[in-house]
């Protein structure tokens, strides 16, 4: 009986130490909803691989910052998450342990994109990305070869500034029925929680710009504690050439989301759509997908600034992996440890490259990893053009959600027709100033 009672207590004790083993693996969470299911499959490759489970937990869209402090102060907290930039930074960086001596940082290529305080290094940039207007050559080439159109452009490659943009546009716009179109831009996606691409990507643009001519420091938050908006009738002028000449009506945008807008897209309803290189797999996967793939194609996001012939895409970065400081050795080690077998090895590599389709900031990746989508491959070729300027990412430094929704509230109402131009303005700096106040006291 002593004996039964023993070999009994010892196989709990094994069943109870191989749960715990299943249990302490690495705990992932995931900033983006369009890549969960990927970021699954890497996960179950690489348990596969090496034994240690990973598991991946991916935030709804819009709600991250709010869903990660929930998580953060749990017993079972994710040993890795995502910040944004330096503002997202100044929110975590109680939970951002020091990286400056890993294997994945000394592999950056760029070590001025991590995220410093100090000697410190606490965010590592995983990928480079852009955006701009994507366009459907094959529409726009059935544009240009009409004989009766108003402008005199014969290819998308003049088009280098604003001005150009809205005269093709709004004559495209009065032959879309020839061009076999509901519209010439997708939806505009102002529905809460899905309006990203412009209270955060559009918005970009001319806050760059004002931080130029103002000559502020990213890294000294002081320097950008308030905006005017300087750019603001840029920002307009490109956002009502959006919703005027849309598939749908603007005073239905609060409807739509960031989905219905690539399928419009996908679908050939329309002729361009702003979003970035992250986009094309969704492009691809929507059903009865019409656009090619030699045929999708960037332009820049033109306000009307000057010189901006020489303007390229808004390249940069908001996705930075920060590593829980508050956990035990063994858990951030384990997670160091997936993230560099992610960007080192081949398995891993290929995973980047042809399922995530990241350009990659490290040094492990030569010419032959870069990602086959054609969106990404127009990133890496803007940015190597000598000739033009890329837009680096302002936005990592807006002060935080809440403004980003509010100002977001405020451009659907406007595009509904309930409130002026000046309004949405006075909401962008007040809420602004507002939201630096707090992040920064």
């Amino acid at each position: 009986m002593k004996k039964i009672l023993l070999f009994a207590l010892l196989c709990m004790t094994l069943l109870a130490l191989g749960s715990c083993g299943k249990k302490d693996g690495v705990y992932f969470f995931n900033f983006k909803p369009e890549i969960a299911e990927k970021y699954e499959e890497i996960a179950r490759v690489y348990e596969k691989e090496t034994g240690v489970p990973v598991r991946v937990v991916t935030a709804a869209s819009g709600t991250y910052e709010q869903t990660l402090k929930s998580e953060i102060v749990k017993s079972d907290a994710p040993a890795i998450f995502q910040i944004n930039g330096p503002v997202g930074y100044a929110a975590w960086k109680d939970y951002c342990l020091d990286l400056s001596g890993s294997e994945l940082y000394k592999h950056l290529t760029d070590k001025t994109l991590a995220i410093t305080d100090g000697e410190g290094v606490y965010g590592i940039p995983y990928v480079v990305e852009g955006y701009g207007i994507i366009y459907n050559e094959e529409i726009t080439d059935k544009y240009f070869a009409l004989t009766n159109r108003a402008t005199s452009y014969t290819s998308m490659d003049e088009i280098r500034s604003f001005a150009a943009l809205k005269a093709v546009v709004e004559d495209m716009t009065a032959r879309k029925a020839e061009l076999g179109i509901d519209g010439v831009f997708a939806s505009t996606s102002l529905k809460s929680g899905e309006d990203w691409r412009f209270q955060t990507h559009l918005a970009n643009v001319p806050i760059y710009y004002e931080f130029l001519d103002r000559g502020v420091d990213l890294k000294k938050p002081e320097s950008y504690a308030s905006v005017e908006f300087s750019y603001s009738d840029g920002y307009k002028n490109l956002f009502d050439l959006y919703i005027n000449n849309s598939v749908t009506d603007k005073k239905l945008l609060g409807s739509k989301q960031v989905a219905d807008s690539m399928a419009e897209f996908a679908l050939g309803k329309c002729a361009m759509v702003q979003n970035g290189n992250w986009a094309y797999s969704q492009i691809a996967s929507v059903s009865g997908n019409t656009v090619k793939a030699d045929k999708v194609h960037f332009l820049p996001l033109y306000i009307g600034a000057s010189e901006e012939e020489a303007q390229g895409l808004c390249t940069g970065t908001e996705g930075y992996f920060a590593i829980n400081k508050n956990l035990d050795a063994d858990k951030q080690k384990k997670a160091l440890d997936f993230l560099t077998w992610l960007f080192t090895s081949e398995t891993g590599k290929a995973f980047v490259t042809e399922e995530l389709d990241f350009i990659a900031p490290f040094d492990t990746f030569d010419e032959g990893d870069k990602p086959k989508d054609p969106l990404a491959r127009e990133v890496t070729e803007w940015l190597e053009k000598e000739e033009v300027y890329n837009i680096p990412w302002a936005f990592t430094v807006f002060p935080g959600q809440n403004f980003k929704n509010d100002f977001g509230a405020a451009l659907l109402q406007y595009a509904q027709g309930s409130m002026s131009w000046d309004d949405v303005k006075n909401t962008f700096t007040r809420r602004w100033k507002e939201e630096a106040q707090s992040v920064l006291s």
